[in-house]
């Protein structure tokens, strides 16, 4: 029997983290991993010296405390990498954004206009309703786009069509800019342009940290940290049972080597899957909760590493495949990611990604079979020479990605609602939470966990809710604080009823005014004011006119300051409008890195 003031199931990002925010303050922990490797679905696989990921892992986030830690764990293994990632259809690469010249020169002009009515019919008429993935790409894209370049992709991901995702999903992966942030963006960007060698504005997708030898590096690096400050990380240790009774853990049924010890905590984090974690509960949990939790689902996924005699084959960190015709989903290119992953330099190791269910067919492929399929699927795409492929191995992910069917919120919230009751668990991670978060968001919600077990008391649900970060640009803090001023009031909507009236009462009066005062003096008429009756019928230099001189005045102002207003929010509104759409481009840069 083991004691551990904390207990922490899964040695992946988040498992490992918490254990080491626990370690620097001092408090001891167990980490308890079923595989031989630390990293979970982060991991880095050496094959003869050719490293490469479980899906590619950039190191980037707006999260200062997760990029502090990575710096302090990496120091200079930590590099700083170009990226370019396009999409691949019908054998010709796209980028995406879409460049103009760049999407009529693959998809042919006449494709090319019918996208283009296709978009204008989408924003004139969009789906009323934004309930399944497909409504929520369609409204923004048109229908057409989203054929082309997300239907498939995406259905090859999830292994459901796409008006079975929830829209929810689409929402979390792709964060849109706030107006006001859209707004400095344009206006600093412009700025920016005319500083010598400072630059207000970085869009970080352009570029990520990466480990020297791919993330293993990270985790591998933690381990050793957490066990130099006495606590421990076990591998090929499975959690089989969690017991509980009234509102706490009390102790963890742990199999190694087909022995069963007892692992007894104080506190309990888990990122293992929630609907293993609930599956696992003694006594077993109420038949309600565990029917919600078996609802959940979840996506597999594998990775056949090849090996090419060929010193480069395109500059991409990473492809999407956008094609029907082949079962890979995406290839990363791991040379570009980092020249030191692959230990010949006149060699490139690819990775091709296939999304699955465990136990299908493509999982229970044989990997000799596998690494044929891949060989073959990169000849026919005209990528790569079967020939020049001399040799490849295959690693299997399960549990890769949390499934945001239709079904998957109200059976997650039943699930909370249980776990909630349980005073000294946490769930932290990616599977833990049943929640699609990056690496660094996994990791913030295993911060926040140590932090709690400290005497914080954070809500680790808000995780990746509050914290807004994809994709947004970093501007300088004291030109953001001024813009944060103004704004509001530079771009808020102009009152037309108010100015009309404001502009007319002062026109009005101003012409009555003029007018009784050289009626009191009994001088001439001024020449300007006798010229108003050529507009003004009924208008003269008298007490009479000068009740005319108001009413007309008053019209005609009301009239001018309404038309100014509504010319002014209508010239803005379409300027915003412009914002957000190129602002919605960008984010969707970045959107397919997070299928």
């Amino acid at each position: 029997m083991q004691k551990g003031p904390v207990v922490i199931i899964g040695a992946g990002p988040a498992g490992l983290t918490a254990a080491y925010v626990l370690s620097k303050a001092g408090v001891q922990s167990i980490v308890l991993e079923k595989d031989q490797m630390p990293g979970g679905i982060a991991r880095t696989v050496n094959y003869k010296d050719y490293y490469f990921d479980i899906g590619g892992h950039r190191f980037f986030t707006k999260v200062k405390s997760v990029e502090d830690i990575w710096k302090e764990v990496l120091g200079e293994d930590l590099l700083r990498r170009n990226r370019l990632s396009r999409i691949y259809y019908n054998k010709k690469f796209f980028y995406y954004p879409l460049r103009p010249l760049n999407a009529l020169l693959g998809l042919g002009i006449w494709n090319s206009i019918l996208i283009f009515f296709s978009y204008l019919m989408a924003q004139l008429f969009p789906s009323k309703e934004e309930e399944s993935f497909e409504q929520w790409v369609s409204n923004r894209f048109g229908k057409r786009l989203f054929k082309i370049f997300f239907k498939t992709y995406t259905e090859k991901v999830w292994g459901i069509p796409c008006d079975e995702i929830s829209a929810e999903w689409a929402g979390q992966r792709v964060k849109g800019l706030s107006l006001m942030t859209a707004l400095k963006n344009a206006i600093l960007k412009s700025q920016s342009r005319q500083k010598d060698k400072k630059e207000v504005i970085k869009t970080l997708i352009d570029e990520f940290d990466y480990p020297k030898f791919g993330p293993g590096m990270m985790w591998q690096a933690m381990v050793e940290s957490i066990k130099g400050k006495g606590s421990d990380v076990c591998l090929g240790k499975n959690v089989e049972g969690i017991r509980w009774s009234g509102n706490k853990i009390v102790a963890l049924e742990v199999k190694q080597n087909g022995q069963m010890e007892l692992v007894h905590g104080k506190d309990f984090i888990s990122s293992m899957p929630i609907r293993e974690a609930l599956q696992k509960f003694k006594p077993e949990v109420p038949k309600e909760v565990l029917v919600a939790a078996n609802d959940l689902k979840y996506r597999d996924f594998l990775t056949i590493a090849l090996i090419i005699n060929k010193p480069a084959l395109f500059p991409d960190t990473w492809v999407y495949i956008h094609d029907s015709e082949v079962k890979v989903g995406r290839i990363q290119n791991f040379k570009n990611w980092s020249p030191f992953m692959v230990p010949d330099p006149n060699k490139t190791c690819l990775g091709l990604e296939y999304f699955c269910f465990e136990g299908d067919d493509l999982w229970n492929m044989p990997d000799e079979e596998l690494i044929e399929l891949g060989k073959k699927e990169l000849e026919s795409l005209g990528l790569v020479n079967r020939n020049d492929v001399e040799d490849g191995t295959v690693v299997r992910m399960p549990k890769a990605y949390p499934v945001y069917d239709s079904t998957y919120r109200k059976s997650l919230d039943v699930v909370r609602q249980f776990l909630e009751k349980i005073d000294n668990l946490q769930l932290v991670g990616r599977n833990g939470m049943h929640k699609y978060n990056n690496q660094d968001h996994s990791m913030l919600t295993a911060m926040l966990s140590a932090e709690n077990i400290l005497g914080a008391n954070h809500d680790l649900w808000a995780v990746n809710v509050e914290q807004e970060y994809h994709e947004e640009m970093k501007i300088e803090p004291s030109e953001e604080a001024v813009l944060d001023k103004i704004l509001p009031s530079v771009f808020s909507r102009m009152d037309p009823l108010g100015l009309a009236t404001a502009i007319g009462s002062v026109v009005g009066l101003l012409i009555f005014t003029a007018t009784l005062w050289l009626v009191m003096r009994g001088g001439p008429a001024s020449f300007y004011l006798k010229l108003l009756n050529q507009f003004f019928i009924g208008y003269t230099v008298t007490l009479k006119g000068a009740f005319i001189g108001l009413a007309y005045g008053f019209s005609w102002g009301f009239l001018c300051g309404w038309l100014i207003a509504y010319l002014r929010n209508f010239i803005i509104a379409f300027y915003i409008y412009r914002i957000k759409r190129k602002v919605e481009l960008l984010t969707f840069r970045d959107f397919l890195d997070h299928f």
